[in-house]
C-alpha cells in the first residue's frame, strides 16, 4: 500500500514511442542506398575521365550538369505524370542523384585550382558550373514537358 501523497509523485506514463522504421527510418534507408549507388557511379566516372592537375575538372563538371538535367526530367515525371511510391523521390532524387552530383567535390576542385596558382581557371569553373547546372535543370524540365505534351496528342 502506498500513501495517497505518493501517488501524485509518480511520473506520468507515456504512450509507447512509434518505431523509427515506421516514421523516417525507411526514408533514411532508401536515401542511404540511393546515395551509395550514386556515389559509386560518380567515382567510376571520375576514374574513367580523370582531371589533370591544374586543368579544368571536366569530369566533375559533366557529372554535375548531367545530374542536374536528370533531376529536372525526374521532377517533371514524378510531380506531373506519375503517382510514384512515397520512397521513389527520396531514393532516386535525394539518394542516387544527390550521391551522383558532387557539389562538395566542385568546391574542393575550386580550392585546389586556387592553391595550385590557377585562379582564373577556378573562377571560370565556378561560374561555368553554376550557369550550366541551372541551365541543365531548366532544359531538363522544359524538354520533359514538351515530350510529354507531344505524347498526349
Amino acid at each position: 500500500m502506498t500513501a495517497p501523497e505518493a501517488e501524485s509523485l509518480r511520473a506520468p506514463t507515456r504512450p509507447p514511442r512509434p518505431s523509427v522504421w515506421r516514421g523516417q527510418g525507411t526514408v533514411v534507408a532508401v536515401v542511404a542506398l540511393g546515395g551509395a549507388i550514386g556515389a559509386v557511379a560518380r567515382y567510376a566516372a571520375s576514374l574513367w575521365w580523370p582531371a589533370r592537375s591544374g586543368g579544368f575538372p571536366w569530369a566533375t563538371f559533366g557529372i554535375n550538369v548531367v545530374g542536374c538535367a536528370v533531376i529536372g526530367v525526374f521532377m517533371v515525371v514524378v510531380t506531373e505524370v506519375w503517382a510514384a511510391h512515397r520512397l521513389v523521390r527520396p531514393f532516386f532524387g535525394t539518394g542516387v542523384l544527390g550521391g551522383f552530383t558532387t557539389f562538395s567535390t566542385y568546391a574542393v576542385d575550386i580550392q585546389k585550382l586556387v592553391d595550385a596558382g590557377h585562379p582564373r581557371t577556378a573562377l571560370a569553373y565556378l561560374a561555368a558550373t553554376l550557369l550550366a547546372a541551372l541551365a541543365a535543370v531548366w532544359l531538363g524540365v522544359t524538354a520533359a514537358r514538351r515530350v510529354l505534351k507531344r505524347r498526349q496528342r
